[in-house]
């Protein structure tokens, strides 16, 4: 068997963003570890990832190349998909922790959705798949 086990997520600041993924989305902080070059080594993985889903690895940007991705590694793109079991319960929750969505709850044949940005711009649709 093979899967994803880890999508690279270029943030500015380990620490703001594992607060946001954290506290505004719920993820658990799986790894934070120091790396001897001075970078870490971050983890975080969405509530109720039981070591079977994919995490996301928090690195922080080197240069002005990976600077200049942060917010926009997709192009504008939704990129990231957050499956939830109970969609109004989890947009109700992250609206109170302040998370930013781009658009009113819709009911598509596929599910319920709402594209919400992270803190810093990158899309992400929170999605409640349809039984």
């Amino acid at each position: 068997m093979s899967r994803i086990a880890l999508v690279t997520l270029v943030v500015d600041d380990y620490d703001e963003a594992i607060r946001f993924y954290t506290d505004a989305l719920g993820f658990r902080l799986v790894e934070d570890a120091p790396r001897p070059d001075g970078s870490r080594w971050v983890v975080v993985t969405p509530p109720g990832a039981d070591g079977a889903g994919t995490g996301l690895l928090l690195a922080r940007a080197k240069g002005e190349d990976q600077r200049g991705r942060i917010g926009d590694q997709t192009g504008g793109r939704v990129g990231f998909f957050l499956h939830t079991d109970d969609f109004a319960r989890d947009h109700a929750r992250m609206l109170a922790a302040g998370v930013t969505f781009l658009e009113e709850p819709r009911h598509e044949p596929y599910g319920s959705v709402a594209v919400f940005q992270d803190l810093y711009g990158n899309r992400w649709d929170l999605l409640q798949p349809a039984a």
